[in-house]
């Protein structure tokens, strides 16, 4: 008599979606790169491609895994979203902000916000370097030193009820898979607040904003179109990067 194995059948539905995901994660690796590349313009040397490179490939990856046609706008979008996630998770596991430049930014936040709070409208630049009585140069000069350490992303405002560096909720494990009316409201208002906030900011500085992230144009890509320096655009995103922190942290 002979004895056989029978092979267990794969159902065809489970081969298309195998296929599909095959197929998906293939298709959007472009996205990896690009990202990643975004990312690492504004990055010091210290921070190896590689590593966000690999970060971006597992949000590649959950996102085809997680992927919801009924209720994600297009594949595409939705791993974008994510892999930039997945790098930002990545670089706040790096904690590439040193003790005393995390102080610099308290410290700027904080002047920003007394004289915001006195004046009721947005603090310039020279008030704010007066406030920590240094001069504009060396008020510019930590601008420059604050965003060449690592990027300082409003993604940060994610972190737990203790609010420190060393406790912050990584992005991956505070997103959630369902949104509750609640939490559709609270994005609401948050993104009302935001919004409110920004125009708050000179002409400046808002075109700053809207250059580099919703054209994702690079700091010195938008140099050009404002005919100032990347130092200068540096410098600026830097201010408007504090500035909303300093506003947003009650809210």
């Amino acid at each position: 008599m002979v004895y056989g194995f029978m092979k267990k059948k794969i159902p065809a539905s489970q081969k298309n979606h195998h296929a599909w995901r095959q197929k998906s994660i293939v298709e959007y690796a472009f996205l990896v790169k690009r990202i990643a590349a975004r990312f690492a313009v504004r990055l010091p040397a210290s921070v190896m491609f590689d590593e966000l490179i690999s970060a971006g490939s597992m949000g590649l990856i959950d996102a085809v895994d997680k992927f919801d046609p009924s209720r994600h706008v297009s594949l595409k979008t939705y791993a974008q979203y994510r892999i930039k996630g997945a790098i930002l998770d990545e670089l706040r596991g790096m904690d590439t902000y040193s003790r005393s430049m995390r102080k610099k930014i308290q410290d700027i936040a904080r002047a920003v916000k007394q004289i915001e709070d006195k004046k009721g409208v947005a603090a310039t630049d020279q008030e704010v370097a007066d406030a920590l009585n240094i001069n504009i140069e060396a008020y510019q000069d930590m601008l420059t030193d604050i965003h060449g350490a690592a990027v300082l992303n409003l993604d940060d405002f994610i972190r737990t009820k203790k609010n420190d560096a060393f406790s912050q909720t990584r992005f991956q494990s505070g997103l959630k898979e369902r949104d509750t009316p609640a939490d559709f409201l609270d994005k609401a208002e948050l993104k009302q607040v935001l919004a409110q906030t920004i125009e708050t900011l000179n002409k400046k500085e808002q075109m700053v904003v809207s250059l580099y992230y919703y054209d994702e144009l690079t700091l010195k890509e938008i140099g050009e179109v404002l005919s100032l320096t990347e130092s200068r655009i540096c410098q600026i995103h830097s201010a408007v990067l504090v500035k909303l922190r300093a506003r947003l942290q009650d809210y």
